[in-house]
C-alpha cells in the first residue's frame, strides 16, 4: 500500500495484551503492504523474548517490525525517546510512499506520539520520597484523593490504581506550584506531520481475553520464562529498578526468585498483573478520541480490518 498526500495517514492498531494484535498486523502487512512499527515498552529490549511474547524470528521475517530489539535491558527507554524514534520511522516510511501501521499496547506511547510532551519540572528526590511515604501509608487511593483535591482534571484523566503517574502529577504540582493540568493547557498544540487513524481492538467478552492471557502465560512458563529471567539476573548489571525489569511478568518472576517462590506462585502473580494491565489498557482505549472500535473476537474481523485500512490508505 502506498500513499502520496501532504499529511500522510498513520494507522494506529491498539489493543490490550494477548488480544491478537501481532497476528492481525502481520496479516495487514502481507495483504496490503503496510510497514509495521512496534509500540511496546518491553519489545524494545534485546534478550527479553519469552516474557514479552516477542514475535518469533519467522514472524519477523514475514513482517519486519521497526523498534524491536533496539535497546539493551540495562539502558532505560522512555516515552520521549519512543516519540523521537517513532517520528523518525514514520518520516522514512512515508518518504518511501508507504503507509506506517503502528501496533502495540503501550497506550502512553501512543498518547505522547499524538499529543506531544509537556514541558514539566524534573523529578525531585525529596518530593518523591514524601509521596512514596504517602503511597506506603494509604495506597494509590491516598495519592488519587490528594490529586483530586489539588488537580481534579488530572485526577479524572489518570487511573486511580496507577501510582507511578499519580505520583508524577503530584510531584509536578509540589515542585512547580502549578497543576499538571495547567502544564498540559499551556503546552503548545502539536502539529503532526501525519494524520493519525486510531483503531481500538476492544474484546466484547472479557472472559475470552482472560483465557487467552492464561494460555499465553502457560506457554511462556513452559518455554522457559523463569530461566530467561534467571539469565538476565546472572548478568550482574541489571536490577529490579530498571524499566526493563519493571515490565509485567519480569517484575513478578524477579520478585518471586528473590522470595524463593515456586513456578506456580510466580505464574499466578504474573497472571494477576497481566489481567490488571489488560484492564488498564481497555480503560484507555474506551476513552480514546475518534478511535474506530472493533471486537477482535467477532467473526469476519480480518476482512473488516482490511477494508478499513485499505480505505484509509487510498
Amino acid at each position: 500500500m502506498s500513499v502520496a498526500v501532504s499529511r500522510p495517514p498513520v494507522i494506529m492498531l491498539m489493543g490490550p495484551t494477548a488480544v491478537g494484535k501481532t497476528d492481525l498486523a502481520i496479516e495487514l502487512h502481507e495483504q496490503l503492504g503496510v510497514e509495521l512499527v512496534s509500540v511496546d515498552s518491553a519489545l524494545v529490549y534485546r534478550g527479553m523474548d519469552i516474557g514479552t511474547a516477542k514475535p518469533s524470528a519467522q514472524e519477523l521475517a514475514r513482517a519486519p517490525h521497526h523498534l524491536i530489539d533496539i535497546r539493551d535491558p540495562s539502558e532505560p527507554y522512555s516515552g520521549v525517546a519512543f516519540r523521537e524514534d517513532a517520528l523518525s520511522c514514520i518520516e522514512k516510511i512515508t518518504a518511501q510512499g508507504r503507509v506506517p501501521l503502528l501496533v502495540g499496547g503501550t497506550m502512553l506511547y501512543f498518547r505522547l506520539l499524538t499529543e506531544g510532551v509537556a514541558d514539566m519540572p524534573r523529578a525531585d528526590p525529596d518530593i518523591r520520597q514524601s509521596l512514596s511515604e504517602l503511597l506506603e501509608q494509604g495506597g494509590p487511593g491516598a495519592l488519587h484523593a490528594e490529586l483530586s483535591r489539588v488537580d481534579p482534571e488530572a485526577a479524572a484523566r489518570l487511573h486511580p490504581n496507577d501510582p507511578q503517574r499519580l505520583m508524577r502529577a503530584l510531584e509536578v504540582y509540589r515542585a512547580s506550584g502549578e497543576t499538571l493540568s495547567a502544564h498540559w493547557a499551556r503546552q503548545s498544540s502539536v502539529t503532526l506531520p501525519f494524520t493519525p487513524h486510531p483503531i481500538a481492538l476492544l474484546p466484547g467478552d472479557r472472559s475470552l481475553l482472560h483465557a487467552r492471557i492464561q494460555q499465553r502465560l502457560d506457554k511462556m512458563f513452559a518455554a522457559g520464562f523463569v530461566e530467561e529471567v534467571k539469565a538476565l539476573r546472572a548478568r550482574g548489571d541489571l536490577s529490579p529498578d530498571l524499566p526493563s525489569m519493571k515490565s509485567v511478568g519480569y517484575r513478578q518472576v524477579w520478585e518471586g526468585l528473590d522470595r524463593g517462590d515456586d513456578c506456580p506462585q510466580m505464574a499466578f502473580r504474573a497472571l494477576t498483573a497481566t489481567r490488571q494491565l489488560a484492564k488498564r489498557q481497555i480503560t484507555w482505549l474506551r476513552r480514546w478520541p475518534g478511535a474506530v472500535s472493533l471486537d477482535p473476537q467477532e467473526a469476519g474481523i480480518v476482512p473488516r480490518l482490511l477494508k478499513i485500512v485499505r480505505d484509509i490508505g487510498t
